[in-house]
């Protein structure tokens, strides 16, 4: 058994071919799908966030209004890049999502990919403390995010405040119990999925990762899910582990699908770089007819470490047609699979 959620990127454009032409369409067509998707079983809505883009790139609101008109639905983010972030600002905004949501919020953050801009966050007002590079800061804020969601006081109340305070330090509000508990770190290299499990974040690996072997992608990233259990158990958490892996998955059924997916049957994974000096692994895609897809996906060392499968969706092909690419996976390929 898997849990199966959907990963959106949230991209629009004002293009004759897009279903979604604005930011307003991409917000109001993810809450329309992620109420769809959990009426047909779909386990996780999650979202993408990335700045100077015509993409998503605030989630809280977001993520707030979809927890508002669903019941069940996991929803998070896939992820949200901690150099943007300021940390206490952030354990208020996600204890408001989770609260609305009733506890279902499975956050995702990571040190960030390169984005739009060179060094975008200094234009969010953040600068590199003395030694460190972007990746330390990204890393320093996702620890005090971490710490200050445990919701133990640490300010100093006001002697003559405008409300009453409880005794002692004064922590972040609002507060929600278990939060700290739902946080994802997206990792690129095996060290950090290391990291994460030290810290007691669940692992997100997406469709890619630096290359560390030559080694196919998804065995590269099993040997990284593997690395990251061995040190959750050492660690000595208290509960289980998840990991999550995100895949373009497309099951082929309709003349539509064919039109729009067929090229990517028989994928490769490819090489490039992500960073200057780091080589990164791409995985491939999956798109083929129903028993074929079974028969590829089973052979996904890195799917059966996984305990959460994330389906990238095309968003710009509006609700429905992506409702037709979750019901398509659900119905014809994750029986087969034994997910379902």
């Amino acid at each position: 058994m898997k849990k199966i959620g959907f990963l959106s990127f949230g991209h629009w454009s004002n293009h004759p071919a897009y279903a979604t032409r604005s930011a307003s369409d991409t917000l109001l067509q993810s809450i329309d799908l992620a109420v769809a998707a959990e009426e047909i079983g779909v386990d996780g809505a999650y979202f993408r966030v990335h700045h100077f883009a015509a993409q998503l790139g605030s989630p809280f609101p977001l993520l707030s209004a979809i927890g508002a008109k669903t019941s069940k639905i996991e929803i998070g983010t896939g992820v949200i890049d901690m150099r943007y972030e300021n940390p206490l600002y952030m354990v208020e905004d996600a204890g408001a999502a989770d609260l609305i949501s009733e506890g279902r919020l499975q956050l995702g953050i990571s040190r960030g990919s390169p984005e739009q801009v060179i060094d975008g966050w200094r234009y969010f007002g953040y600068e590199l403390g003395e030694g460190e590079t972007d990746a330390d800061m990204g890393r320093r804020k996702a620890l005090e995010f971490l710490d200050k969601l445990k919701g133990v006081g640490f300010a100093r109340p006001n002697p003559q405040p405008m409300f009453p305070n409880p005794p002692g330090l004064l922590r972040l509000e609002p507060h929600s119990e278990g939060l700290r508990e739902r946080i994802w770190w997206g990792a690129a290299s095996n060290a950090t999925a290391v990291w994460a499990a030290e810290n007691g974040m669940y692992l997100q690996s997406s469709t890619l990762k630096f290359d560390e072997s030559g080694k196919p992608f998804h065995v590269q990233q099993a040997e990284q899910i593997r690395l990251y259990k061995e040190a959750w158990k050492k660690a000595g958490h208290q509960r289980e582990p998840r990991i999550s892996v995100s895949r373009s998955i497309f099951a082929l059924v309709t003349d539509q699908d064919r039109r729009f997916f067929g090229r990517e049957a028989n994928g490769t994974d490819s090489i490039g770089m992500i960073e200057p000096n780091k080589r990164a692994i791409f995985g491939r895609g999956y798109a083929a007819e129903p028993d074929q897809l079974i028969k590829e996906l089973a052979a996904d060392e890195a799917i059966q470490e996984a305990d959460t499968v994330l389906l990238t969706i095309p968003n710009t092909l509006g609700v429905d047609y992506n409702v037709h690419v979750l019901s398509s996976i659900l119905e014809h390929v994750a029986p087969g699979l034994g997910w379902r």
